[in-house]
């Protein structure tokens, strides 16, 4: 066992009134894993941590949850931890190291296979200048400022898509109409399906284009649907326009321009995953299945936020921690040949989008987000969150090019 796995097990303290309740175990505590720093901020113990990524594993109560969910809101993160549906309260405390050592080693490998970036080539990342392929961008250039907008404007229209309410439901049901409606006249066939979900009463959506010559080899490119509301106060209406009707409507867009090229010789999967805001938790499922069954998903892209420039338009952020090299060397490749914006590395720690769930299965993950975690979005979680003067489809069309040109570099 790695020395760098350090073991801390110990009680939970009270840290506000919000934990005060549940601390014993009872049916609701669950495991989590989430960022230490978080954990330290509230005095709360972790019972493992993987020191190179600061991913710690705990057992909260739903109080604990929601107050960690809080100081995540407080770190301009999203979510901010996963849920973790393998792991039940009934599990011991020698199953959930088990658990944690497995991540930890996936994790160990991810690190190491960032310093040995597999052969580039052999995944179609173009490497020099000169590179610009016609069709790649002739296809970004099909990106629709006023769909995003129509898109965006949909599903702000349904008072909440937490995931826990009926409101939820009739979101997805409605959105599937949608995309169904967006592709009615595409060029190559496709198939769309509900995905189901132990965690959570709302359904995921799954959009494929299955490959001709490649069809096992999948490229995936998704974003959480669902929206929440943490305040106290006030109304609880969750509009969630930027987290993440944005991050939704890029995706639907991406998928009507590449509906109408020519079908790809690896199979494309978009989903639209619920209840990423209580703990990525149709992702978890999604991610953690594609591993079970050894799918081949060569590459992963997360839409999460892309509306609000906060440090200037066509400036995005690369999130660095729980993504990967590879797919990082892509999206400079593809912003120096096709979209011309200015990209920050930054960091947003474990758990802040789906993304998480997927490098946590040994997947390769890109997550591009709309600034740097310190600019992002403050109104999010909110009934703020809606359109404003301070929105830009200019900025959050960027983020659909870079899908297209993300899912055609790779799905060759």
């Amino acid at each position: 066992m790695a020395k760098k796995y350090s073991y801390l097990i110990c009680l939970i303290p009270v840290v506000s009134v919000l934990l005060l309740n549940n601390h014993t175990a009872v049916a609701s505590d669950r495991y989590v894993m989430t960022d230490r720093q978080l954990l330290q901020e509230l005095k709360l113990e972790p019972m493992l941590i993987h020191e190179p990524t600061g991913a710690a594993l705990i057992k909260l109560s739903p109080n604990q949850r929601e107050t960690l969910a809080l100081q995540a809101h407080e770190h301009n993160r999203c979510a901010g931890h996963e849920l973790i549906g393998d792991l039940p309260a009934s599990a011991n405390v020698e199953q959930a190291r088990d658990y944690a050592q497995k991540t930890f080693q996936t994790f160990d490998q991810q690190l190491k296979r960032d310093h040995a970036v597999r052969t580039k080539a052999s995944i179609g990342i173009p490497t020099t200048p000169g590179a610009v392929d016609p069709v790649i961008e002739s296809a970004v250039a099909e990106v629709s400022e006023q769909n995003l907008r129509d898109t965006v404007a949909f599903l702000s229209t349904f008072q909440t898509r937490n995931h826990k309410s009926a409101d939820a439901g009739r979101a997805i049901n409605a959105f599937k109409q949608r995309i169904q409606d967006t592709l009615k006249d595409a060029k190559i066939p496709y198939s769309i399906d509900l995905i189901s979900h132990r965690s959570t009463p709302m359904n995921s959506l799954r959009l494929s284009f299955k490959g001709t010559t490649k069809p096992n080899d999948i490229v995936v490119a998704g974003g959480h649907i669902d929206s929440i509301n943490n305040s106290f106060f006030g109304s609880k209406s969750a509009p969630g326009s930027d987290d993440n009707a944005s991050g939704s409507a890029n995706l639907l867009e991406a998928a009507r321009i590449l509906a109408q090229g020519s079908q790809p010789a690896r199979t494309i999967e978009f989903y639209w995953y619920a209840g990423e805001e209580g703990g990525l938790l149709g992702s978890a499922e999604i991610a953690a299945s594609a591993k079970s069954a050894g799918r081949n998903v060569v590459g992963v892209l997360q839409l999460d936020m892309t509306l609000f420039p906060g440090d200037g338009e066509f400036t995005l952020g690369s999130m660095t921690d729980f993504t990967s090299q590879e797919m990082r060397d892509l999206l400079v490749s593809i912003n120096r040949d096709y979209i011309h914006a200015t990209i920050i590395e930054d960091k947003c720690g474990y758990g802040c989008s789906d993304h998480a769930s997927w490098y946590k299965n040994g997947f390769p993950t890109l997550m591009p987000f709309e600034a740097t975690a310190g600019k992002m979005n403050r109104n999010i979680h909110s009934d703020r969150d809606t359109v404003n003067s301070s929105s830009s489809y200019r900025h959050s069309a960027m983020f659909s090019k870079i899908a297209v040109a993300f899912l055609l570099s790779l799905s060759r």
